[in-house]
């Protein structure tokens, strides 16, 4: 951004001692939106003193996070939730210079190696090891255990590039692929878990009242972490062994929106130390900006 005075002011300001004259800077700096940051990194190279770069680094972040919180807003207010889209507004968080190109090509090249060995003569669960044999096969996908030590783990760019995530990670890319795809496959609500259902198209689960309704409208379930189905007796035994009585509910398809909202509230678990506090204050701030 071309520098006028006041930009110039307000970049000379930002040693200033007084914590009430720098929280009026960065909050006037920031308001200059993305523009700005090359001036903040430029000025941050050329800065010796670390406590000033500190300063300069969260301007910076809150100027990222300010564009995010836009987005994130744009993204609930649309009227169709893109959950490529989502995942990388939540990637970006992290790394605000991500370049999507390179993930939504990726993504579409598995999509095309999946669809050639894909025909209208296969069962769903015929369809369904297609698609687990070319991902997890072919593509070598690995599933780790949710962890809150790795963040790079929730990430869907370091899935698409590393081949490795969680159960939720690989659940939303496993879910973009059969949506291009049009494979029915959806989150379902299972307490304590992140699992995918493979929905029968000819029933509305989404009206279902009773538990024989939801058992209808799922032929069977995937566990993104592998890929591997497991089927309606598998879910019941998991749920007598927690404790937890089946109801309709946990049946019925997650939201895209509900599913975003979750990554970013598992993700905020990762910054626990005190000097990340206000990155998980931040995220649980971006999960509760979807509830709207």
């Amino acid at each position: 951004m071309e520098e006028n005075r006041e930009i110039s002011a307000l970049l000379t300001l930002i040693d200033d001692p007084d914590e009430e004259v720098f929280t009026t800077v960065s909050e006037r700096i920031i308001h200059y939106g993305s523009g700005i940051i090359p001036n903040l990194e430029n000025l941050w190279e050329n800065t010796p003193d670390n406590e000033i770069q500190e300063r300069i680094e969260m301007i910076i972040h809150r100027v990222h996070f300010t564009g995010l919180v836009q987005d994130f807003t744009q993204w609930r207010d649309s009227a169709y939730h893109d959950l490529l889209f989502g995942a990388l507004l939540v990637a970006k968080y992290q790394y605000p210079d991500l370049q999507t190109a390179p993930v939504i090509y990726e993504i579409d090249r598995m999509k095309r190696n999946i669809w050639l060995e894909l025909n209208t003569y296969l069962t769903p669960l015929e369809q369904a090891n297609v698609l687990n044999s070319i991902l997890y096969n072919y593509y070598n996908l690995k599933g780790t255990e949710i962890a809150y030590n790795n963040a790079d783990d929730f990430f869907i760019h370091k899935v698409v590039q590393g081949k490795k995530g969680n159960s939720i990670s690989n659940g939303i890319l496993y879910m973009i692929l059969a949506e291009l795809l049009d494979l029915p496959v959806r989150a379902v609500n299972i307490p304590r878990q992140f699992v995918l259902g493979y929905f029968n198209s000819e029933f509305d689960v989404e009206n279902a009242t009773l538990l024989e309704q939801a058992q209808s409208g799922i032929d069977f379930f995937v566990d993104a972490s592998n890929g591997n189905p497991f089927t309606w007796q598998d879910v019941e035994g998991y749920l007598k062994r927690v404790s937890i009585t089946p109801m309709p509910g946990y049946f019925k398809p997650l939201s895209k929106k509900r599913i975003i909202q979750q990554l970013l509230e598992e993700l905020s678990q990762c910054f626990d130390t005190p000097g990340q506090q206000y990155k998980k204050a931040e995220l649980l701030q971006l999960a509760a900006l979807l509830d709207a």
